[in-house]
């Protein structure tokens, strides 16, 4: 029989379908590991399964193919946080300032890092994982995932200055020197009037404080700036300070787009609703 154990939180982990396990291990398809089991090639805990189904719990079970062991495949972790202004991205911080990552206290203490960063007067879509192999491919410019930022300048942008900001202007590398132009991005206008203009900027990099260090360039800077999406992830059902697990279907988008298959970026038009996700506030 199967061993139950329980996890950090106390729960106990739930059973699942032998041939699912097999496959997410890297065994063979689920048919094929169907096929397995009732060779009687498989054991569960020292005992030989022939029959379906057969219901295993993965953390404390021992399942062997052939007498291979089967490794446990690691579940990892996906958490959006809202980050507030005035918490900085960094695992560590020598000056003592607060961490955004201090405000996921999720109840299994996975070892979660920041996928990409906000700096210290920013707010907003901030996800944290322990997938280091989807956070490399949601940063890296060859992917093409979009970052999406609702900025607030100060003054009127008129339509010459939005072009520039469109085409991409010449920045220089603080660590080499060299300047270099920024790629084209998207760009669309939110609200515009005499005192401040109100924008939804998309990226296709990530330079150190890209947006604040272009708007500066043309005369306009930067009052407000929240990240709001993230290729297809978009910030909602959170408000500031709390965070959530992506939903399945937001993590299977998000997977989508860091093989390249690109995304829409739309400028947000209304406040969504908060329902459905189950969220967690600072303490």
């Amino acid at each position: 029989m199967p061993r139950r154990r329980t996890d950090r939180s106390g729960k106990k982990p739930e059973p699942v379908r032998i041939q699912r396990l097999l496959a997410d291990a890297g065994v063979a398809s689920r048919r094929a590991c169907e096929a397995m089991v009732e060779e009687g090639v498989v054991t569960v805990n020292g005992k030989v399964v022939q029959s379906l189904p057969c219901f295993v719990d993965p953390e404390g079970d021992d399942i062997r193919v052939s007498g291979r062991r089967i490794e446990k495949s690691r579940r990892h972790h996906y958490v959006m946080l809202f980050k507030p202004k005035g918490y900085v991205c960094t695992a560590s911080d020598p000056e003592g300032r607060k961490r955004a990552i201090d405000l996921v206290r999720h109840p299994s203490a996975p070892r979660l890092f920041t996928v990409g960063r906000l700096d210290l007067d920013s707010s907003g879509l901030l996800l944290l994982t322990d997938d280091g192999e989807l956070a490399n491919r949601l940063t890296h410019p060859r992917y093409g995932v979009h970052k999406g930022y609702d900025v607030t300048v100060r003054g009127r942008l008129d339509e010459e200055t939005i072009e520039k900001i469109r085409k991409g202007l010449y920045l220089v590398d603080r660590r080499t020197g060299e300047a270099s132009r920024t790629a084209e991005s998207d760009l669309a206008i939110l609200k515009r009037d005499r005192d401040r203009t109100r924008l939804y900027i998309a990226l296709r990099e990530g330079r150190n404080r890209q947006i604040r260090r272009i708007m500066d360039r043309v005369g306009h800077q930067v009052k407000k700036l929240r990240r709001v999406q993230m290729g297809p992830l978009k910030l909602k059902g959170l408000a500031v300070g709390e965070w959530r697990e992506l939903t399945p279907g937001e993590l299977g988008a998000l997977r989508r787009a860091a093989r390249g298959g690109g995304t829409t970026q739309t400028a947000p038009t209304k406040k969504t609703k908060r329902v459905g996700h189950k969220r967690h506030t600072r303490r």
